[in-house]
């Protein structure tokens, strides 16, 4: 079993920054990929960054250059560095770890984004 515990959520004026942290717990298995989703109200979940455990990443076009996904494998911790927000980014943030067959998530961490 893997427990993620996302922080690092809040309100933020547009142009503003916010750094999300995930902790990762359990029995973590490597190589994994761990990564942010975010979900707004309304809308589906949807992917916005992945980073794989060499360091490989991905990101939803609509934050290539503002949002930076980075981990920490000794710690299991996983971040997302969001420059630049706009009120679009308005969302619940989730974080996920990708393990052989499996994906666990964590219950999310809110992010407001003020005009």
């Amino acid at each position: 079993q893997v427990q993620l515990v996302e922080s690092g959520g809040g309100l933020v004026q547009a142009g503003g920054s916010l750094r999300l942290s995930c902790a990762a717990s359990g029995s973590i298995f490597s190589p994994n990929i761990m990564g942010w989703h975010r979900q707004a109200p309304g809308k589906q979940r949807e992917f916005v960054a992945t980073i794989s455990y060499s360091g490989g990443t991905n990101y939803v076009d609509s934050v290539k250059g503002r949002f930076t996904i980075s981990r920490d494998n000794a710690k299991n911790m996983v971040y997302l560095q969001m420059d630049s927000l706009k009120p679009e980014d308005t969302a619940v943030y989730y974080c996920r770890i990708l393990v052989p067959g499996y994906a666990y998530w964590g219950q999310g961490t809110q992010v407001t984004v003020s005009s």
